[in-house]
């Protein structure tokens, strides 16, 4: 097989943990409404999801209406606020090796997430240096989000890396789903968000990861 090659990463739950940030925003508006902490293992599955999925399974309000809309306001209000004051780039473990190889083997790498514009650039100016990604692709940067497979085409032309030859790697179904709709190689990362109810030996993947170093393991020969 020939042609480039890239990776493509989803944000929350596979490069960055930012859930503990988003719990800590999650736990002031529920104290505001007189309310006790959410239970982390309980919310942290619900990350990856956004922040209406968050105030919806704290709240335990449906997800369609004025409150759930209004409770997320609140949330994403408050989390535009600590993001201004969060320190280090919040990498999982294991995952600035990962980026480092890819440097070293001059593979391209991008980010595709459907997190806002607004959310995401204050997280990734924190990113050392020489672990900026050649492409960022979020939720509002086309029309249509994942698991639409819009997204991963726009990165993919902007990688200029054929998607046979990509490996991307997420830890939501959309993800997956967006991956094999352009043809690309998919990972679940079983180290992002998942809650109990997922099964992602079912997403059709071609692997699953335990950690971000097991990625490494398929990554094509340094060229």
């Amino acid at each position: 097989m020939t042609g480039p090659a890239g990776v493509l990463l989803d944000l929350d739950g596979t490069l960055l943990d930012t859930a503990p940030a988003l719990l800590a925003c999650l736990d002031e508006l529920l104290a505001e409404h007189g309310r006790p902490p959410a239970a982390p293992a309980r919310l942290r599955a619900t990350a990856s999801h956004g922040a209406r999925a968050m105030v919806c399974e704290a709240f335990a309000v449906d997800w369609a209406t004025p409150e759930a809309a209004t409770l997320e306001r609140a949330l994403v209000e408050r989390y535009q606020r600590r993001l201004a004051q969060l320190q280090g780039d919040q990498l999982f473990p294991g995952m600035a090796a990962v980026l480092d190889e890819l440097k070293r083997r001059g593979l391209p790498w991008g980010i595709v997430t459907n997190r806002q514009q607004r959310l995401t650039e204050p997280l990734l100016e924190r990113l050392a240096p020489h672990h900026r990604p050649a492409v960022v692709v979020c939720g509002d940067t086309l029309p249509r989000a994942k698991p639409h497979p819009d997204p991963m085409h726009h990165a993919l032309r902007a990688l200029g890396a054929a998607a046979e030859r990509t490996l991307t790697v997420g830890d939501a179904r959309r993800d997956i789903e967006a991956a094999l709709s352009v043809g690309a190689q998919a990972l679940v990362a079983l180290f992002g968000y998942l809650n109990a109810g997922d099964r992602p030996t079912r997403w059709g993947a071609h692997g699953l990861v335990r950690t971000p170093e097991e990625i490494l393991g398929w990554l094509p020969a340094a060229r």
